[in-house]
């Protein structure tokens, strides 16, 4: 990967971090009877949120397959500095999951969020994403800036990253073929997901943590699996497999101080897509790369993303 050499960003590379990926058990009973619950409402679309602690608002927002509790770790290191909420996207969990695909256009999944911050009084927070959530945020970011104090993602590079990686990459055009699958097929079909149909096992598969799996599977079962496709069939780019640049104008840039993670083993998005980030944000920004990690960063590293976070946003 490329190095800028401008003292504004930060590149850190985390050559050996084996006991970073072990982080303390939580204790599961005591943090869910700490953590609240509520919904803000979306134009009539109830999303879910579960919250902790107090001070800044950071608000939090998972991928595919998820739910809030992808965050528990953040949530319990962050709780004494933040009032850290972490949403049910639309079609997960305790959401609602409205009908139709086009409900999960990438303009009603921002304004979800957009509901949340007003939902608590705020008119700003960090906002922290990861891999579909990850998206959701660079979207956020890009559609209403003024609503951002500062942006976190995790395992999703910057759209302009990744339309550059589609175009050119071979790598990353065959680790986008299931993808493809998902905007093609359906949650039936008999090998849309691990070889096998969309159900609350194969989608928590993933899941190493034996005390989580549970959780996901509950959470699994109240979820809209074609709602869950409609994500990639509303708003994955198409022009993947091309052999020359996209033609996609390059997105907006962005103002505010910028933290990235990225697990080196995810094999389902490039890290080269991380490349020439810094060209497209003016502000402060810091590239944290963890090779032993997987798509799943906050839980694969939980003890690093967690105290790294703290740490990146207390000095912000």
């Amino acid at each position: 990967m490329q190095q800028n050499s401008r003292l504004k960003n930060s590149w850190i590379n985390i050559a050996a971090l084996s006991i970073s990926l072990f982080f303390p058990a939580l204790a599961n009973a005591d943090f869910l009877e700490e953590v609240e619950h509520g919904y803000a409402d979306n134009d009539g679309v109830k999303i879910h949120y579960a919250t902790i602690g107090e001070g800044p608002l950071v608000v939090m927002i998972h991928g595919f397959p998820d739910f809030w509790y992808s965050w528990r770790h953040q949530m319990e290191g962050l709780k004494d500095n933040f009032k850290v909420v972490a949403i049910d996207q639309r079609g997960y969990n305790l959401s609602d999951q409205p009908k139709g695909q086009s409900s999960y256009a990438m303009r009603y999944l921002i304004s979800d969020v957009a509901a949340v911050i007003r939902h608590f009084g705020e008119e700003k927070a960090t906002i922290v994403g990861h891999d579909w959530g990850g998206s959701v945020s660079w979207q956020f970011a890009f559609a209403l800036p003024q609503m951002v104090d500062k942006l976190v993602i995790l395992n999703l590079p910057h759209p302009n990253g990744i339309a550059r990686e589609l175009a050119n990459n071979q790598e990353q055009q065959q680790n986008s073929g299931y993808a493809r699958k998902f905007i093609e097929g359906s949650p039936e079909d008999p090998d849309i997901l691990f070889g096998g149909p969309m159900n609350p096992q194969s989608l928590s598969s993933w899941v190493s943590d034996p005390a989580a799996r549970p959780h996901y599977l509950e959470a699994f079962q109240r979820s809209s699996f074609s709602g869950m496709l409609a994500y990639y069939k509303e708003n994955y780019p198409r022009d993947s497999g091309a052999s020359t640049p996209t033609s996609r104008p390059l997105a907006p840039r962005l103002s505010m101080p910028v933290l990235i993670f990225h697990g080196l083993q995810d094999t389902a998005l490039h890290s080269d897509g991380l490349n020439n980030t810094w060209d497209w944000i003016d502000s402060d920004t810091t590239i944290v790369t963890v090779p032993e990690a997987d798509h799943f960063v906050q839980q694969d590293a939980a003890e690093l993303v967690t105290t790294t976070l703290k740490w990146w946003l207390l000095a912000h």
